[in-house]
């Protein structure tokens, strides 16, 4: 495939494309964060003096050119500007999830052979000490918050103002070799590393290199006309490659502002103070301030319910054809304004989406019903197919062909493929250079002339051209009756509803489906403290007659829907059981970007799922827990299996007649 030398117009690295916006936007805003209530904020020329002496301090400190750096923190100035000052010194930044416990880190750490670790605060600085001794090349840990340090062994451990200022000091002994380093950046260097979530097993360390990050922030960047008038909120993990393409690729290609919120808590009233014009959140975010803004209606007054209940149908029925542009009657134009001015603009107002101009979610499949609600209220949402290996962008949708169903066309400079057996290929600008030390990976992964196998399944609509993803290629399976099994079609099905906030499906191979579900606590609790039902755990809310008959209702809507589908019908699930604890990536039930483990679910709770196809009415389990700090523990339960009603579906019933 042909690719543009050296770069997008000569810039052709994140500090060159650093010191051009230093240059020519010098007094716009870079970087804000939150702190102590107030927004700081950095403007490009200012960000750049402060990457400068951080690159400084670290050739101070001794980084040499091909070293790994990893970085581990919440969201903050300073740990993007640690990626890029690495960068500049020839080094390699490695960011690590900030949740990840420390054997979790212990993992990649280890793998990649850091030298160097920039850690946000004591916690992360903690669970290094903590595995300090199974790190053989570590040498440096470098803490930004000093909070509960200062009693420390500081042999090892420097502050990063520190290193910052002995930057600043050695500045024209070292300036020239900073300026030498940074010169001999090209794009085919590399220019970050990033752990894939480990869904199947460990983590794989996907390197990517300038021309994958640059030449796809660019084309994304045409693609939805993004300009350095943007505002993005940054608050997804930095190990992730979404945070990355969007907080650092697309804002130093663009010259955009990115803002840090103040902590997890504050996100949402963060949000609502910056107002992005260009948001991207996974489907559970989305799904959650759905959650809450339902739990809210059933709060507030008769007047107030009803009113919302009334301009939401409206806005289902006209608000998606409002945003494409379609032609809508006048006098349904003017009832939707009059919602806008009632209902819908507070609402987004509420929820931070007041000034959206490009909105994506992916990572998961979102449900339609959840999608169609934020697009009817006149946020132009979207959905994405992407993966680390391409550097996030596969496919997108353009404008006024978004739908809830498909995942848009090739993103630009992308070609898409579908093998014989469904599995989706393609190869572009941003295809990864190689996973780290492991050669049979790539060599499986990707092939000689550049196809990136990504282990889904999908089709092209014959029509419109447009991608739909049915499953994981592995996870799409046959029923005994040689129906299609594909669980996450029903699952995000069941998802949509705000007391449900996880389920697994099962039947692969066999003659029924049955599901896993997990309640959402939020939502059930809201519920129960209304209805004056008591209750002291997760355990004992999941299993009240109540909460089960209305999951059971919830799952036979879902069947009635999944029925209507002849090629999904057999999906519908057949009994369930409402788990007594959440699936937790602390137990290795879901990675750190929320995907559900499977393999290790059909083995944690074998017992269970045998339970649901012997006929069992109840199950008596007990079930290993991991503790917030770390210690393991137990929790016993007796679980009802619930039987749900099926539908005969259309197709048989033509056949029967």
């Amino acid at each position: 495939m042909a690719h543009s030398q050296p770069g997008a117009g000569g810039l052709h690295s994140l500090p060159a494309l650093l010191q051009r916006n230093a240059r020519d936007h010098a007094s716009a805003p870079a970087y804000r964060e939150k702190e102590f209530g107030i927004w700081q904020c950095w403007t490009w020329a200012e960000g750049e003096k402060e990457i400068e002496a951080l690159a400084l301090g670290l050739i101070n400190l001794g980084v040499n050119e091909g070293d790994f750096i990893a970085i581990a923190g919440r969201n903050r100035p300073y740990l993007y500007w640690s990626m890029v000052a690495a960068q500049s010194v020839g080094a390699i930044p490695v960011p690590v999830y900030q949740d990840a416990v420390a054997e979790e880190m212990a993992y990649v750490l280890g793998h990649c052979g850091a030298r160097f670790i920039i850690a946000g605060d004591q916690e992360q600085a903690d669970k290094v000490i903590e595995i300090q001794d199974q790190l053989h090349q570590f040498e440096h840990l470098i803490y930004l918050d000093a909070r509960g340090m200062r009693k420390y062994d500081h042999t090892q451990l420097h502050e990063f103002a520190h290193i910052q200022d002995q930057g600043r000091a050695a500045h024209d002994e070292l300036i020239g070799e900073l300026e030498r380093r940074r010169a001999k950046l090209t794009y085919d260097s590399t220019c970050v590393m990033l752990y894939t979530s480990g869904t199947t097993g460990k983590p794989k360390g996907v390197v990517l290199s300038n021309r994958n990050v640059v030449e796809t922030a660019k084309n994304s960047a045409a693609f939805d006309k993004l300009s350095r008038d943007e505002n993005i909120l940054s608050y997804l993990p930095m190990a992730w490659v979404g945070d990355f393409i969007f907080s650092i690729g697309q804002a130093y290609w663009c010259g955009f502002c990115t803002n840090c919120p103040e902590s997890a808590d504050t996100m949402m009233t963060d949000l609502r103070e910056i107002g992005p014009s260009y948001f991207f959140a996974p489907p559970r975010v989305f799904e959650g301030q759905l959650t809450n803004v339902m739990i809210r209606m059933e709060d507030a007054g008769k007047l107030k319910r009803r009113m919302f209940h009334h301009f939401m149908a409206h806005a289902k029925k006209v608000g998606g054809r409002i945003l494409d542009g379609e032609p809508v009657g006048l006098m349904d134009r003017l009832k939707y304004a009059l919602g806008d001015l009632l209902v819908y603009g507070p609402l987004k107002d509420t929820l931070g989406y007041g000034k959206i101009r490009v909105g994506y979610t992916a990572g998961e499949a979102i449900g339609p019903e959840i999608f169609d609600f934020y697009r009817s209220l006149g946020i132009n949402l979207k959905q994405l197919y992407g993966q680390t290996e391409a550097t996030v962008f596969i496919t997108l949708q353009p404008d006024g062909q978004v739908r809830a169903d498909t995942v848009g066309v090739p993103a630009p400079e992308v070609e898409v493929k579908i093998a014989d057996n469904g599995e989706i290929f393609y190869r572009s600008p941003g295809t990864f250079i190689e996973y780290y030390k492991n050669a049979d990976s790539t060599a499986g992964t990707k092939d000689a002339e550049g196809w990136v196998a990504t282990g889904d399944a999908g089709f092209f609509e014959k029509d419109s051209g447009h991608l739909r993803i049915i499953d994981r290629a592995k996870d799409v399976g046959k029923m005994a009756s040689g129906a299609m099994f594909a669980p996450k079609f029903v699952e995000n099905k069941l998802k949509f509803f705000p007391d449900i906030l996880e389920v697994v499906v099962f039947g692969n191979g066999m003659d029924r489906c049955t599901a896993f579900i997990n309640i959402d606590l939020n939502a059930v609790g809201n519920w129960a403290e209304r209805n004056n039902i008591a209750y002291a755990s997760y355990q004992e809310l999941a299993g009240h007659p109540k909460v089960l008959a209305s999951i059971q209702s919830h799952v036979e809507e879902v069947n009635r829907s999944v029925a209507a589908d002849d090629m999904l019908s057999g999906c519908q699930i057949h009994r369930f059981v409402v788990l007594h604890k959440e699936l937790d990536a602390d137990d290795g039930e879901m990675t750190r970007t929320r995907k559900v483990r499977r393999v290790v679910i059909e083995d944690k709770y074998a017992d269970i799922i045998a339970a649901l196809y012997d006929g069992s009415a109840e199950i008596s389990t007990t079930t290993e827990v991991t503790y917030e700090d770390g210690r393991k523990g137990s929790i016993s339960a007796t679980l009802d299996i619930r039987d749900a009603a099926v539908v005969q579906a259309a197709s048989h019933k033509v056949a029967a007649e």
